[in-house]
């Protein structure tokens, strides 16, 4: 098989317009994959805020659940 060589500069610039393309052509799917990354980056800073707070019963937090 033939090697092919590119230039970094010219690598960048298919890398980037192939990124573009994507985004234009899969808006719905990047969206997805977006919101998912987000969500997990909150989730992973709501589980290392909860392992600095003090320790609460499931009852306790039924009780304020039930009351809104």
């Amino acid at each position: 098989m033939a090697e092919i060589t590119l230039e970094e500069s010219k690598l960048k610039e298919l890398l980037k317009a192939v990124i573009l393309e994507l985004l234009q052509e899969q808006k719905e799917d990047f969206s997805e994959l977006l919101i998912e990354a987000l969500e997990d980056i909150a989730m992973k800073n709501s589980i290392k805020e909860g392992e600095n707070t003090e320790i609460v019963s499931r009852d306790e937090i039924f009780k304020i659940l039930h009351k809104k």
